[in-house]
């Protein structure tokens, strides 16, 4: 690979480089009269130690923020108090440039999600909750989603994250990676603390500053957490009412349908043209046409059957298929990822008394970052761009993905197997 070349002629030469404190020996010069004795210079001051870069940079950030907070309307006795001796998180920084050597198999992640004590533990809430019908009547959203959202987000309650938000947001704003991202909910953190309704004691939450039982953001927050218990609080901390309901709230925001379903397995008949995976967005009929049928044999709702649903294969051509209807993307509004929009659903179904999905999942071996930052380099390289080598195997490495799979007569899953990489590597002339 090109990128290993690089880096060994730089290794090669900072080998090469003479580092002998006397420098590199060029001639040998004949010997010089001993100089005349010199008066002896005056002292010269020590220099000041230098700033760490870092530092610097933070400092900049900080100044150069303060002004754009004070545009946005807090007030410079606000930020004076809130960010007096505020520093980066270096764990913070840390936890979002981690890249994991190993992405988790979505199989793998899903039965994660769905273990036996969670279903117990959701199935229990779900009878001894009183206001859970109420909620679902006021927002649309069954009881069973919002439940599996409060379990994959804080445990129903118990692990909510015990980072300074404050702190979190500065040092991801700072850090540059996600910045305008971060300013703004930093900014909307200033906002909470300033209204009094939350003192910045109380906002608390994950490394990337999501609060409370269902993990919002501080903008989500200040736009969409209610006040369902009615003691004029919205306490997603400490209420589970108020942290349902919002969650309730959230996804009704983000365009959850009442009454309609979010997904449902299906079967694929043999010759499937695996291509319109991700692509096409048609009603049950036109994929019923093409020979999908329900894993579970029964009828569509009238709702579903006018609902335009996509079909997903989280696990490739060997592992379950679904037809993902809008409910699905709803769900998308609190992560957007496949994985965890696919793990609310199941678990959710579980609640309900549903079935694990009738096709199992593959046994997979993960794969490695080195290995999907050359798979997307091969890709590249044999005219199928998808996008940056970033390790992410995402929307846009998939789609490059099942056009290069449909050049090689390969079924066009989509989906990025060892085989793939393998196969990928060999034609691009990438080496092990």
């Amino acid at each position: 690979m090109a990128i290993d070349r690089r880096v060994f002629l730089v290794l090669l030469l900072a080998g090469c480089a003479d580092t002998s404190p006397q420098g590199p020996l060029t001639a040998i010069t004949p010997p010089q009269p001993a100089p005349k004795p010199q008066t002896p210079a005056a002292p010269q001051p020590v220099p000041a130690t230098p700033v760490p870069a870092g530092e610097l940079a933070f400092d900049t950030w900080l100044r150069d923020f303060r002004g754009r907070a004070i545009a946005q309307g807090l007030s410079p006795a606000l930020l004076d108090r809130e960010l007096a001796g505020v520093t980066p998180d270096p764990k913070v920084i840390s936890l979002d440039s981690r890249q994991p050597e190993f992405s988790k198999p979505v199989g793998d992640y899903i039965k994660g999600v769905i273990s036996d004590d969670r279903v117990a533990v959701g199935r229990r809430k779900r009878e001894e909750l009183t206001y859970l019908p109420t909620i679902e009547a006021r927002y649309g959203v069954p009881r069973d989603i919002l439940l599996a959202v409060w379990a994959m987000e804080s445990a129903f309650g118990q692990l909510q994250g015990n980072f300074d938000v404050v702190r979190s947001m500065v040092s991801l704003a700072a850090d540059g990676r996600r910045r305008a991202w971060a300013e703004g909910e930093l900014i909307a953190a200033l906002k909470i603390i300033d209204s009094g309704e939350v003192t910045r004691a109380q906002l608390r939450g994950s490394w990337a500053g999501a609060m409370g039982q269902t993990q919002f953001l501080p903008s989500s927050y200040r736009s969409t957490a209610v006040d369902f218990d009615g003691d004029g609080r919205r306490d997603i901390w400490g209420s589970d009412a108020d942290s349902l309901a919002s969650a309730a709230n959230l996804l009704a925001k983000g365009g959850w349908k009442p009454g309609a379903g979010w997904a449902k397995e299906v079967i694929l008949p043999a010759g499937f043209d695996y291509s319109v995976t991700e692509v096409e967005k048609q009603i049950p009929a036109w994929w019923e046409a093409r020979g999908v049928r329900r894993a579970d044999g029964l009828p569509w709702t009238a709702a579903d059957a006018a609902s335009p649903a996509m079909l997903l294969l989280p696990a490739g051509a060997a592992g379950p298929a679904f037809l993902a209807l809008p409910n699905h993307f709803a769900i998308r509004t609190y992560n957007n990822s496949t994985s965890y929009a696919l793990g609310i659903g199941l678990l959710a179904d579980r609640f309900g008394g549903g079935a694990p999905p009738v096709t199992p999942w593959p046994v997979e071996t993960p794969l490695s970052m080195s290995d999907r930052m050359a798979a997307q380099i091969a890709l590249a390289r044999v005219g199928f761009n998808p996008g940056p080598a970033d390790g992410v195997i995402g929307a846009g490495t998939r789609k490059a993905l099942r056009a290069w799979q449909q050049s090689q007569q390969l079924p066009a899953d989509g989906y990025m197997s060892n085989d793939m990489v393998s196969r990928l590597k060999a034609q691009a002339g990438i080496t092990p």
